[in-house]
């Protein structure tokens, strides 16, 4: 560089310092982009709250920052008083996103959603003498705490107008209602009554059901005017593993005992001290009985008895790593109940569960011993195929319509399934795998329906 400035005379040195001023303006809007702004709800531990020193953690959190990560997004928290405040700082424009959230017909008016972050169900909670809790429907006049501005909220008062709503301001106090006879029941997410009820130690309280169709898909809440984030951000979080997300949701559900002992009066606390932890070993018991329970729900989808998304998640990932080790095939079937929106919308939404939960036994019925079901969202259900190849698959995919085709259904109706069949190539991501089943699918509606086609 000083050899070309001692040698390109004044004139020269003259163009280059006009060609470097010229290309000023060039290089300031090369920039990096400003982080964008985002809010959350500062209190719903453990999935997200904002700590003392202005940093947002908990299981959103990590799931947000692994997601921008691979958008290459930056981001920059609004801090916010409450929920209601972080609702209203995204409708003047001072956040462009809510980030753990579930999609309602009126949040549809003024935000687009992402796919899932975090998928956890919705279960009842009671008070220990409660029974079992199989229809919401049926507890007329009973009282229900929830936290007020929810998605659970706008959804109990539409589906369940037999139930009194209480409003409350935080979980805990929700928890706190119930637990003091002050409200008869509570419908929470699974990941925050596990942590509440440990964290607060109501021993009197316990999961006493599911509700069907009511989980909790936590997505991210963009506003409109900037809907073009939505095709930055599902490819990230598509690339969020079922393993990913369990470590970062057991880092933050985990229980801390911390004891601080006065060994002075050791000698005075012996018997207390042997009581509470005969306590804490029942309580501890009691834990694990719990968990075990809450594990095999939040992989059962509530509705039909099959794995769930994530159930069936959690599956793929073990067969396609014992094919890849095996060298054996692997295939999924992705299926599709046909023209359902008309059940719902003629026969009422109960009927239509009547028929999924039927054509749940159809698949049952109609798949083979090895093979894995489940209802992978809505009227949508997939089936994995070890140890079979695509042409394979493809059988198996027509004697289930075929099974369908021939099904006695609640509705009084003749239903039928679309199919679409893939089998997994070598270093195939599951991403990939489903998008090819996604796009047979999509060719067998356009061809008319109640048949099965092989991805390409």
């Amino acid at each position: 560089m000083f050899t070309f400035w001692k040698s390109a005379g004044k004139r020269g040195r003259a163009a280059f310092l006009l060609a470097f001023w010229l290309a000023l303006p060039g290089m300031a809007a090369a920039a990096p982009p400003a982080p964008i702004p985002y809010c959350v709800d500062p209190d719903w531990p453990p999935y997200e709250v904002i700590n003392a020193h202005g940093v947002h953690e908990g299981i959103a959190a990590d799931l947000l920052q692994l997601a921008a990560g691979r958008a290459g997004l930056d981001l920059s928290l609004v801090r916010t008083k409450d929920w209601d405040d972080s609702i209203a700082a995204v409708k003047r424009g001072d956040c462009v996103f809510l980030d753990f959230l579930n999609q309602t017909p009126m949040r549809d008016e003024w935000l687009v959603f992402t796919e899932p972050l975090f998928i956890d169900p919705n279960v009842i909670i009671t008070r220990e003498e409660q029974s079992f809790v199989a229809d919401l429907a049926a507890l007329e006049g009973k009282t229900i705490a929830l936290p007020k501005g929810t998605a659970i909220e706008e959804r109990v008062r539409r589906d369940f107008p037999n139930l009194h709503v209480i409003t409350t301001d935080s979980e805990a106090a929700t928890f706190e209602m119930v637990s003091n006879h002050k409200a008869d029941l509570t419908i929470r997410s699974m990941m925050v009554a596990v942590h509440t009820i440990k964290k607060q130690g109501w021993f009197n309280l316990k999961v006493a059901g599911l509700v069907p169709g009511y989980e909790n898909k936590l997505r991210i809440g963009i506003a409109r005017d900037h809907a073009d984030l939505v095709d930055r951000l599902n490819p990230a979080i598509a690339s969020i593993t079922p393993q990913e997300r369990n470590a970062i949701a057991n880092r933050h559900v985990a229980i801390n005992v911390q004891t601080a002992v006065d060994y002075r009066l050791i000698g005075g606390i012996v018997a207390v001290f042997l009581v509470i932890l005969l306590s804490n070993l029942a309580w501890g018991m009691k834990l694990r009985k719990v968990n075990r329970q809450l594990r095999l729900l939040s992989r059962r989808d509530g509705l039909t008895g099959l794995y769930n998304r994530a159930g069936l998640d959690e599956q793929l990932a073990v067969e396609m790593e014992r094919a890849t080790r095996q060298g054996t095939p692997l295939s999924v079937i992705l299926i599709d109940l046909d023209h359902f929106k008309n059940v719902n919308d003629r026969l009422g939404h109960l009927k239509g569960d009547r028929v999924l939960a039927e054509m749940a036994g159809v698949l049952r019925l109609a798949t083979r011993r090895p093979d894995t079901v489940g209802r992978w969202g809505g009227e949508e259900f997939l089936v994995l195929c070890p140890d079979t190849d695509g042409d394979q698959a493809l059988a198996v995919a027509e004697r289930i319509c075929a099974a369908a085709r021939g099904g006695h259904f609640a509705s009084g109706w003749r239903h039928t399934i679309s199919a679409g069949v893939a089998q997994l190539s070598p270093g195939e991501s599951s991403h990939g795998l489903l998008q090819r089943a996604d796009a047979a699918l999509y060719r067998v509606k356009n061809g008319g329906r109640d048949h099965a086609a092989l991805a390409a």
